[in-house]
């Protein structure tokens, strides 16, 4: 029998920006004791691991604020904007991160990024028949952009050296897609 539901007794927002927000809720947990429980929503995100057709992959660098980092390879990435599809948020952030538009986006995943404090749901995507199409990049992105060959990504994924959660998920989906076993 799955356990019982929390039930939200009240809801309050402390704090919001154009890419996340803050509320702290009054749960009322199964037994009838309460608890509160602070939530940070944002919107979708999308992932797309672009293939180019010689088996090499885009993939960019960028300055991490968080973890204070600039060395660490990812699949271009981003938020889906009000009234896009995963889709189309899909193909404006190949565009506005590796200048290419792809012919056919394959979907491998849709997960959530945290499963406790944020609400955030990812939608992974395989991006095949790359045609150049660039838009400008977002205002906050400084990219570096390199081609490399997807053996050569699934092994940073496995050694650790490629963290990002989407980029790791989409690299095992496409390494699984084609075939490798550990």
């Amino acid at each position: 029998m799955p356990p019982k539901p929390w039930k939200t007794l009240a809801s309050q927002p402390i704090y919001a920006n154009k890419w996340m927000r803050l509320r702290e809720d009054l749960a009322e947990l199964p037994d009838g004791r309460t608890t509160i429980y602070g939530v940070v929503s944002t919107s979708h995100c999308v992932g797309v691991l672009p293939f180019l057709a010689d088996d090499r992959v885009l993939l960019v660098r960028q300055y991490r604020y968080v973890f204070g980092e600039n060395q660490r390879w990812e699949m271009p990435t981003g938020g889906v904007h009000p009234g896009e599809t995963p889709e189309q948020a899909a193909q404006r952030e190949l565009r506005e991160e590796v200048g290419y538009s792809a012919g056919r986006l394959d979907w491998v995943s849709t997960y959530y990024t945290s499963k406790s404090i944020v609400e955030e749901v990812a939608h992974l995507y395989l991006g095949y028949g790359l045609t150049a199409a660039a838009l400008p990049p977002d205002e906050t992105e400084f990219l570096e952009i390199a081609a490399l060959p997807f053996a050569d990504v699934l092994d940073l994924v496995l050694r650790s050296e490629i963290r990002d959660g989407m980029t790791v998920i989409a690299v095992l989906h496409a390494a699984r897609l084609r075939g490798w076993q550990p």
